[in-house]
């Protein structure tokens, strides 16, 4: 069992309040990822899982035992760090073994769990050697092991691939996924990076300043965000928020106006708007094109064009300021810039009101 409940979590240092009112539910064997701009707070949730700190307030329990005052010793998690955190004067195998001898588990057993875990992680050639001696992506290997071989009820990661080069992110990603399959054990899995979050998790908590913003499937948070902010932090490239005006309103759709010359009617059934008033539309970088149809279209000067084969990002800018990006396929631009007509359809608009929450309206 891996069950996680946070209900009514603050943390504060001194006046200083940092996690406001935290409440979550984290299923058993769930991948759960923590995502947010630097000092949204995650890492300090991480840190009220693990032990490695108490909260100020609120209630901690695992699995239905309440562990918000115990240690971090007797919770039964394994933490991996950002570092690593591996003793440099060890091997490998004595890395993985350490936590064990500790426990005084019998040396039959240890050596049952450091294979099991070697033979997952695909890290038994490097038994022998010192940390010193391995690639960063072999040492986060080694340190997911060293977790691995403690059986724990739930793995909590902060920010694993954080150094790694590009290449070895996508691969050390991939291992994590599958890992997590083959265990079926709770992961919380702390990262600033949308898209490690998009591709792991099972759901998605998105943080701001100390605050849950919003938790759903990932697919959940990208079609419908809930605010602006995870509009614009959900995705990549980031959504396109376009600040416009009601024109007029019908049974069912109303009529905006925006920048760009932008002019269109939108599916509005649920939302209440009223002529004169402002909001925002959202639009996705990859369902915009290039010219075709009016309504939905606005005038923009290309100011960049990123050629990357299969698919062209432009960067564009509006008479009236406003910037945008476009993700074509194919090869579409040339690089020379000059005035396009985009396009979206009308049907893939995101509506938000003035205070930045969601309109439903489709």
């Amino acid at each position: 069992m891996g069950r996680i409940t946070l209900t009514n979590i603050d943390r504060a240092y001194g006046k200083v309040k940092v996690l406001h009112d935290i409440n979550l539910d984290i299923q058993d064997g769930e991948m759960l990822v923590l995502v947010g701009p630097s000092g949204c707070g995650k890492s300090t949730l991480l840190r009220l899982l693990a032990g490695l700190d108490q909260p100020t307030s609120g209630k901690l329990e695992i699995d239905g035992r309440d562990v918000t005052r115990v240690s971090a010793a007797d919770r039964g998690l394994a933490m991996v760090f950002q570092s690593y955190a591996l003793y440099p004067h060890m091997t490998v195998r004595q890395n993985l073994a350490f936590g064990l001898e500790n426990q005084r588990m019998p040396k039959a057993e240890i050596d049952t769990r450091i294979n099991e875990a070697t033979r997952m992680l695909e890290i038994g050639q490097y038994l022998d050697r010192r940390p010193g001696q391995l690639s960063g992506g072999q040492r986060q290997r080694v340190a997911i092991g060293r977790a691995v071989v403690r059986n724990p009820t739930a793995f909590l990661l902060d920010e694993p691939l954080s150094n790694l080069d590009a290449e070895l992110r996508i691969s050390t990603r991939a291992e994590i996924s599958a890992l997590h399959k083959r265990l079926a054990t709770t992961m919380v899995y702390v990262t600033h990076d949308q898209v490690e979050a998009m591709t792991l998790a099972d759901r998605i908590v998105v943080m701001r300043a100390g605050r849950i913003e919003q938790i759903g499937r990932p697919l959940d948070l990208y079609n419908e965000p809930a605010n602006l902010f995870v509009a614009g932090f959900i995705g990549a490239p980031r959504m396109n928020l376009l600040p416009c005006k009601v024109k007029a309103t019908a049974p069912g759709s109303v009529r905006i106006e925006g920048p760009g010359g932008l002019s269109m009617s939108i599916v509005a059934s649920d939302a209440n708007l009223k002529p004169g008033e402002d909001f925002t539309v959202g639009i996705r970088p990859h369902d915009m094109t290039i010219g075709m149809g009016s309504d939905g279209a606005l005038e923009a000067q290309v100011t960049l064009v990123e050629a990357l084969g299969p698919e062209t990002v432009a960067h564009t800018l509006t008479a009236d300021g406003q910037k945008l990006v476009a993700v074509l396929k194919g090869q579409q631009l040339d690089g020379s810039g000059g005035s396009i007509k985009l396009h979206f359809d009308p049907a893939m608009a995101h509506l938000f009101d003035r205070s930045g929450q969601r309109v439903p309206h489709r």
